[in-house]
C-alpha cells in the first residue's frame, strides 16, 4: 500500500517510535490522525504539523476509545491504516529479595501493563476494523511488539502483553485476510527512546547492547522504517517482524 493520501491512525504519536513514524507519514503524504494521552506532547506534535488530527486519548479506556474512533472517521470517512503502538513498560520481578526483604509484583501495575499494552489493541482494533468492513476498506493493521514476547526476565507483564500481541496479530490474518484486511506486528529489540531508558536499567540496557550483533540500542526512526515495510509490502501478512539489530538471531 502506498500510503500518499491515505487515511492512518496512529496510537502513542506523540513520542518516540510512535513520533517518528508520524514525521515519516507526513513527509509520504498521508493524512494523520494521533491519539494519544499526552496532552503536552499532542500539543507539541501539533505545532510542528498543523494539519494532523491529534485526540486526547486513554486506549485502555474502551469508552474512550469508541468515541475517538467514530470523531476520527466522522472527519476522514474511510480508515486505510491502523498502528497499535501505544506502550507502558513496567520492570519487576515476580518476586524480588532487598534489604527490606520479600517484594512481590505490584497487581495495580500489571493490570497497566496489560490493559495499555493487549487490551488497549482489541479495543481499538476492533472499532477500527468494523469502520474497515462496513465501507469495504482494504486496510493494514499493524500492531507493534517487542522481542521481550518471548519471555524477558524482570519484564513478565510486558512480555506477557506482547506476546499476546503476536497471537492477536496472527489469530486476526487468518479470520480477516478475506475480506482484505492484512495483519502484521513489528517487534523491535532494545530501543533508545524514552520509554525504555527510564524503565530499564542502564546496566540491563548496557548488557543487551553486548549482547546485540549491531553493538548499540536501535533508534526510533529505524523501528519507524520496519513499521513503513509492513505497511506498504501487501504480501507480508500474519507476521512478527523483528527489528532488533540481530539480537534474536
Amino acid at each position: 500500500m502506498d500510503v500518499a493520501g491515505k487515511n492512518v491512525l496512529v496510537t502513542g504519536g506523540g513520542n518516540g517510535i510512535g513520533k517518528s513514524l508520524v514525521k515519516k507519514l507526513s513527509s509520504k503524504g498521508a493524512n494523520i490522525g494521533v491519539f494519544d494521552v499526552d496532552e503536552a506532547a499532542l500539543d507539541r506534535l501539533a505545532g510542528e504539523y498543523p494539519n494532523i488530527y491529534c485526540v486526547k486519548c486513554d486506549v485502555s479506556n474502551s469508552g474512550q476509545v469508541k468515541g475517538a474512533v467514530d470523531q476520527f472517521s466522522e472527519k476522514f470517512r474511510v480508515i486505510d491504516v491502523l498502528v497499535n503502538n501505544a506502550a507502558f513498560i513496567f520492570s519487576s520481578p515476580l518476586v524480588g529479595f532487598g534489604k527490606d526483604g520479600f517484594s512481590k509484583h505490584d497487581i495495580g501495575m500489571w493490570e497497566k501493563v496489560i490493559q495499555t499494552d493487549l487490551s488497549s489493541v482489541f479495543y481499538v482494533t476492533v472499532q477500527v476494523v468494523e469502520k474497515m468492513l462496513r465501507s469495504r476498506t482494504k486496510g493494514v493493521v499493524v500492531n507493534i511488539s517487542s522481542i521481550c514476547a518471548s519471555g524477558n526476565a524482570g519484564q513478565g507483564a510486558y512480555s506477557a502483553a506482547k506476546a499476546g500481541v503476536n497471537a492477536l496479530t496472527v489469530a486476526w490474518a487468518k479470520e480477516l485476510s478475506a475480506m482484505k484486511i492484512r495483519f502484521v506486528a513489528v517487534a523491535p529489540g532494545f530501543t533508545g527512546t524514552d520509554t525504555t531508558i527510564r524503565a530499564v536499567e542502564e546496566s540491563v540496557l548496557n548488557s543487551w547492547v553486548k549482547q546485540t550483533p549491531a553493538r548499540r540500542l536501535g533508534a526510533a526512526d529505524e523501528i519507524a522504517e520496519g513499521i513503513l515495510f509492513a505497511i506498504g509490502n501487501d504480501f507480508v501478512n500474519g507476521k512478527v517482524i523483528e527489528v532488533d539489530g540481530g539480537l534474536r538471531m
